[in-house]
């Protein structure tokens, strides 16, 4: 299943956000286990913002980041303890932009498996894994449709062992699944006879 990920991830080329805004990275870690997974966290629910939701680890940039791909391996390493070292790093994805006004830019590395990986218990509750497959069949429990510059996007939402994956995460997750395993799955594109729910909100780059 992982045959081919490197090589189509560094032949993609991800779109650039090129509005100056502040900065957040994050890191979609495949698990290379014989059933590959995909790690997700969950934000603890004292949080003030995005409690109880599901993301990649990841987070802001800070002055002593070298780089955008410092900052994800930084965050990782804060919140899961991922050692930097045990992430082989297989490419980037395409900017995008969170309803806070931060430009964050997904990077996607293979991590091993059953790692002594802990939650920050300062801003998480949960590390869960998500088969691969779950995704790759589309098992979307529905598509959200979020219009951002008067433009339609038709985010997928998956549901697994009680774990709602949606917005944002779910829109790095169709640039993986389609660049990275040329599965025909778009952001910009209605789903065939899929269940959609209309958008209760609006966004408007700032």
């Amino acid at each position: 299943m992982l045959e081919n990920l490197r090589e189509r991830l560094q032949a993609h080329r991800p779109r650039r956000i090129r509005l100056r805004l502040p900065e957040a990275a994050v890191l979609l870690p495949i698990v290379d286990r014989p059933e590959p997974t995909l790690l997700f966290t969950r934000r603890a629910g004292h949080l003030a913002t995005h409690s109880g939701q599901v993301a990649f680890p990841g987070g802001k940039r800070e002055p002593g980041d070298a780089d955008l791909l410092a900052t994800a391996l930084r965050e990782s390493r804060e919140e899961i303890a991922l050692p930097a070292e045990r992430v082989e790093l297989l490419g980037r994805l395409s900017d995008v932009l969170s309803l806070h006004g931060l430009r964050v830019t997904p990077w996607v590395g293979l991590i091993p498996p059953d790692l002594p990986l802990i939650a920050d218990p300062g801003e998480l509750d949960a590390i869960f894994e998500v088969p691969l497959t779950h995704f790759l069949e589309d098992q979307r429990t529905h598509t959200d449709v979020i219009r951002v510059d008067g433009r339609d996007y038709y985010v997928p939402s998956y549901t697994n062992d009680g774990h709602v994956i949606w917005g944002l995460s779910a829109m790095m997750l169709v640039e993986l699944l389609a660049e990275g395993f040329a599965m025909p799955i778009s952001l910009f594109e209605r789903p065939p006879g899929e269940l959609i729910h209309l958008p209760e909100r609006r966004v408007s780059r700032p």
